[in-house]
């Protein structure tokens, strides 16, 4: 009988796998990079990332529109729920605005995962300010396509492994 445990080396390869498929990821993220995101950590099922408030972020209140700061917590979904290495993508969120968020603040989102089965998961999201005030909250729920992968090629083909782009 066989009992299936988490090994140290099981565990490295999990988080080698996690950091490979968020260089790949971000390579191809023009949404990301043009809001000047970083991606802080990633690990199987979590992810962390950061954007500071820019001028172009400002709504008629001066403060952060929600639709930056909801595209902050879906993109470290984005990377929590990807990073085992089978495309995921989002088929639902729910967001909660907290408090306002400022100019020049730098924003960090956490996303973790609550439950992954079968081709389905949910992840929870917390968007924090310098002062580690939560401005918002985001539930996700994720859906993986079948046999799709961001960085493993299929059998028997050479060269770079991309995901071909998933269809809408």
């Amino acid at each position: 009988m066989s009992t299936a445990r988490s090994t140290p080396d099981a565990a490295e390869a999990a988080q080698r796998l996690a950091d490979e498929v968020a260089r790949a990821m971000y390579q191809d993220d023009a949404a990301a990079q043009a809001l000047g995101m970083r991606i802080e950590a990633v690990a199987p099922g979590a992810a962390t990332v950061s954007m500071v408030v820019a001028p172009g972020m400002l709504n008629g209140f001066r403060i952060c529109h929600g639709g930056y700061i909801t595209t902050l917590a879906d993109t470290a979904f984005a990377y929590a729920c990807n990073s085992y290495d089978e495309v995921t993508v989002a088929s639902g969120i729910v967001v909660d605005f907290l408090a306002p968020a400022a100019e020049g603040e730098r924003l960090v989102a956490e996303a973790r995962e609550l439950s992954r089965a079968g081709r389905t998961g949910v992840y929870d999201i917390t968007v924090r300010d310098p002062a580690g005030r939560i401005v918002a909250v985001m539930r996700g729920r994720s859906h993986t396509i079948k046999g799709r992968h961001i960085v493993r090629r299929p059998e028997g083909q050479a060269g770079a492994a991309h995901a071909s782009r998933p269809q809408r």
